[in-house]
C-alpha cells in the first residue's frame, strides 16, 4: 500500500520556504506557489510533495489546473 500524501501546515511551509506569510499568499494568488488543500471547516494545509516541487524550482513553478486555490 503506498504512503498517503502528507499535509503540512502554514508554520512548516513558512519554515521550509523562508517566505513571509504575505509573500506566500501573494504567490498563491499569482499561481506561482501551490494552493492550500482544505482539511477541515477552518483548517487548510499544503501537499508536502507540491511544496517540495516549488522548493526544487521556485522560479519555474506554475500551478496547473489540478492545483487550484481552495474555496
Amino acid at each position: 500500500m503506498p504512503d498517503p500524501e502528507k499535509i503540512i501546515r502554514l508554520k512548516t511551509v513558512l519554515q521550509r520556504t523562508g517566505l513571509s506569510r504575505s509573500t506566500l499568499y501573494r504567490k498563491i494568488a499569482d499561481r506561482t506557489f501551490p494552493a492550500q488543500v482544505r482539511i477541515s471547516v477552518h483548517g487548510a494545509g499544503w501537499h508536502e510533495s507540491a511544496v517540495q516541487r516549488w522548493i526544487a524550482d521556485p522560479v519555474g513553478y506554475r500551478a496547473d489546473e489540478t492545483e487550484r486555490a481552495a474555496p
